[in-house]
């Protein structure tokens, strides 16, 4: 390959990588106003996926990130700021980083077999990762509020609260989005490309 033809295909995928960094601003913001239980549910990770995929890891890390930044700004983690600031700043940027990190890793290790799979199986870990680290993060810095707030809501079991009453419904519409859109849109790209 050229020198000319690779400055050409990394000035693409930076131009794009911008564009996933937009879009991700974007549709953070309208992820607001969808609402179930106390959290808006994210769409933000199918440009995750997308810039995973098509970019790479490195990128996939940068959109995660620039999607636990928005979070943070907008408020939506407001509710455990006010409990543990670091804590609330440690979960929410891992959890973006961490699950375009290990959508990217997941995608490349299985491009080479197949590409729908590779999609597919980024689209499924994206969400899973974001959701875990998430749920980690309410183990680590806020389990007595966690506690609290299950009683609250009539559950007698906090993990069932956490799984069921915080990210249960969220993480299910977050991953039949994923599912759905990530390799649709790809496909889209691929044939646009051509």
């Amino acid at each position: 390959m050229s020198k000319t033809l690779a400055r050409k295909q990394n000035t693409q995928k930076i131009v794009f990588a911008a564009i996933l960094t937009a879009l991700v601003i974007v549709l953070q913001y309208v992820s607001m106003a969808l609402r179930f239980g106390m959290f808006s549910i994210t769409l933000v990770l199918v440009p995750v996926v997308i810039g995973a995929a098509t970019c790479g890891v490195l990128t996939g890390a940068w959109l995660g990130f620039v999607f636990g930044v928005i979070v943070l700004l907008t408020g939506d983690a407001a509710s455990f700021l006010a409990i543990d600031f670091l804590g609330t700043i440690v979960t929410v940027l891992a959890k973006g980083t961490l699950c375009g990190v290990a959508a990217g890793l997941v995608y490349k290790a299985l491009q080479g077999k197949n590409k729908y799979l590779a999609v597919m199986a980024a689209a499924i870990t994206c969400p899973i990762v974001n959701t875990g680290v998430f749920l980690l993060g309410c183990l680590v810095f806020f389990l007595e509020t966690i506690k609290a707030w299950g009683v609250a809501a009539g559950f007698t079991n906090v993990t069932a609260y956490m799984f069921i009453g915080l990210a249960g419904t969220n993480f299910i519409i977050e991953l039949v989005t994923n599912i759905i859109l990530a390799p649709v849109i790809l496909r889209v790209l691929k044939f646009a490309k051509k």
